[in-house]
């Protein structure tokens, strides 16, 4: 036999060996390829899958691969930098109809039956259901912007300070003056005692009219409390032995009482003003900590959004691999050229891409709720606030030169958490020096100095006793038992005259009284107040403790950041690169499966570790950005670095009584 020949007959071996091979694949107890069942199955929900591996009959519908979760979102204006320091005159909204003027219409709503509700668009059905449909798109700055000045959980936090600033206010209300006014009548009727007391009535018969003032003030100097009365009294009986009657009393007094060893010293007075301010202070700071957290939570919220989104294009780009996959292995499973079990290796990767779309799709969501809430852009006041859709992308480009010691160093002087307890340690020094001034014994000097007067009716008042009956300064008739009355002389006291004659006896300085009183008292091991220095210096060393702890943290804080941004930043560019050459890889792969020359599991392979690459640079894109957040949260300046204009305010001010 030729060499030609041979050759011809053993193509012709060759091709038979083919078709036998063929039919034997076509003999096989695989499903026939034009009845094959949905490339994607979906589990009924009333027929769940069985462990057996049944397919349901009735599949749900496959996912949407064009997005039906993206929004068409609307950008918004130019958004200005909030005002993020809380100002004293914050408080002023709140000192509302609570003046002189208002005190009659406090006095009636206190009586009034009008009980206060919860306005109707909290609880209402309707309120519930309503709903914002709006998109806006928003890049990270303009999103931190709306989410701060809308954010009710941030409102409440920034509440503190306004709430400290008024106890400052109420320590000043310590020196206010108080006013007092006292009005009475008095009446008493009595029997007599003797035949002279009422010349003959059978009862002694008394009315009193009292009007007093009275203002006390506390100094905010020495923190002594002085005092100005001005009494009045008007008595009025039947006694014949009242020189003045009815007659007026007006009493004019000054007091002062002065501690000369506790509770006095330099500035003494107003120490708990000054702890007051530093606690209004601690509030500060503890709000800008808060308000430099919600910042970074509303990053983190942001940068998860868009990480979603990410991963939910890399799962759809694999489904729709594997869909097309699962056509592909179809069509070459129906003409013979490809065993069935390519085919169904291919469902088993397309159903689970489909999987991975519906976990995305879900994270999506539960991401976009999150922003949405937290930003909370509610311009119609519904009670679903209109949805956001982040237009800031990771940018690795960006790169960001820290230097150690200079973060450390901002970190110290900015970061507001160490700012409150710099302050607190102050707070404690001025509790520790309030409890040394209680240590000292009690040395108070009480002084008085008071002027009074009278006047009123003065009758002439004759007495058989008096001495001088025959030299009286007036003349008063008696009763005779024969007509005409019989004269004798008398005495009239010389304070006659009405109420206003009382005042200007008052100011002649003629009547008047003082004191001076000085007392001490200490108790004999004084265990009180010691036992409260100690705790006070106890607390002190404790806030300068727990302050050395937390420069410690702030430098392990600093350093973990640089390190995870440093290493961030080759992360993405590592995962760049794993990503280039996996979709090369894959690219490759795909050449060499249409050529017959790779199978359907190898080319999954190398699919699934393009996804996994895509995966790996979205998460360390979005981690460089958390980790650029993280970094200025470290050190302090991330208010800064949004132009967030927020520092500590000067709580102190000194009303007009506190002046003195």
């Amino acid at each position: 036999m030729s060499r030609s020949k041979f050759v011809s007959l053993a193509i012709v071996i060759v091709s038979v060996g083919m078709i036998g091979i063929s039919i034997g694949f076509a003999q096989t107890p695989y499903p026939n390829p034009a009845v094959l069942p949905n490339p994607a199955p979906y589990p009924n929900p009333t027929n769940p899958l069985k462990v057996t591996g049944s397919l349901p009959t009735t599949p749900l519908p496959p996912p949407d691969l064009n997005g039906p979760i993206q929004m068409q979102s609307v950008p918004v204006g130019p958004q200005p930098a909030p005002q993020g320091s809380v100002p004293p005159s914050a408080a002023n909204q709140f000192e509302h109809h609570d003046d002189l003027l208002n005190l009659p219409r406090i006095f009636a709503h206190q009586w009034s039956p009008t009980k206060l509700v919860v306005p109707d668009n909290v609880v209402s059905e309707r309120y519930m259901r309503s709903e914002d449909l709006n998109a806006r798109g928003l890049t990270l700055k303009e999103a931190i912007y709306i989410a701060i000045q809308n954010n009710p959980s941030l409102k409440a936090s920034e509440l503190d300070p306004i709430a400290s600033m008024e106890s400052v206010r109420e320590a000043n209300g310590t020196f206010d003056p108080n006013l007092t006014a006292q009005g009475d009548i008095e009446k008493n009727v009595i029997p007599v005692t003797s035949a002279l007391q009422t010349a003959g009535a059978n009862s002694f018969v008394q009315k009193f009219y009292d009007w007093n003032f009275g203002l006390n003030k506390v100094s905010a100097i020495t923190n002594g409390t002085f005092g100005v009365t001005f009494n009045n009294d008007r008595s009025l009986s039947n006694s014949t032995f009242a020189g003045v009657n009815p007659a007026y009393t007006p009493n004019l007094a000054l007091s002062l009482s002065q501690p000369l060893l506790q509770n006095f010293g330099w500035d003494f007075a107003t120490i708990n003003v000054q702890i007051a301010e530093s606690g209004q202070k601690q509030a500060q700071w503890t709000y800008g900590q808060a308000l430099q957290d919600f910042v970074q939570k509303i990053g983190g919220d942001y940068w998860n959004v868009v990480l979603s989104e990410e991963n939910l294009d890399v799962a759809r780009a694999a489904l729709r691999f594997n869909l097309d996959l699962v056509r592909q292995n179809a069509i070459s499973v129906k003409v013979g050229t490809l065993a069935p079990i390519d085919l169904q290796e291919a469902q088993s990767a397309a159903a689970t891409s489909e999987a991975n779309v519906y976990t995305a799709e879900a994270n999506l969501k539960n991401s976009r709720t999150q922003l949405r809430q937290d930003v909370m852009l509610n311009p119609y006041g519904t009670f679903l606030p209109e949805e956001i859709q982040p237009l800031t992308r990771p940018n690795p480009q960006e790169q960001t030169v820290v230097d150690e010691e200079r973060a450390l160093e901002l970190a110290v002087q900015y970061v507001p958490s160490l700012g409150s307890m710099r302050e607190a340690i102050r707070d404690a020094l001025l509790q520790v020096k309030f409890s040394e001034n209680q240590v000292l014994p009690q040395l108070n000097l009480g002084a008085q100095f008071g002027l009074t007067s009278t006047a009123g009716t003065t009758p002439c008042q004759v007495s058989s006793f008096s001495a001088s009956a025959s030299t009286g300064n007036c003349t008063s008739s008696i009763l005779n038992p024969s007509p005409p009355p019989i004269l004798e002389k008398g005495n009239r006291l010389p304070f006659g005259g009405i109420y206003g004659d009382a005042l200007d006896r008052l100011w002649g300085f003629t009547y008047y009284n003082y004191a001076a009183v000085l007392t001490f008292q200490m108790p004999l091991d004084n265990a009180v107040p010691r036992a409260a220095l100690a705790q006070a210096r106890v607390q002190y060393e404790q806030q300068r403790v727990l302050y050395r702890a937390a420069l410690s943290q702030a430098v392990v804080n600093v350093e973990s950041s640089l390190a995870n941004l440093y290493a961030d930043y080759k992360r993405a560019a590592a995962t760049a690169s794993a990503t280039y050459y996996a979709r090369q890889s894959l690219h490759d792969e795909q050449i060499r499966f249409r050529v017959g020359m790779a199978t359907t599991h190898d080319l999954l392979q190398f699919q699934e570790e393009e996804v996994s690459a895509e995966g790996n640079q979205v998460q360390a894109e979005v981690d460089l950005e958390n980790a650029k957040l993280a970094l200025s949260h470290s050190d302090g300046t991330l208010l800064r670095e949004f132009n967030i204009n927020w520092e500590v305010q000067n709580p102190h001010e000194v009303p007009w009584y506190a002046a003195f």
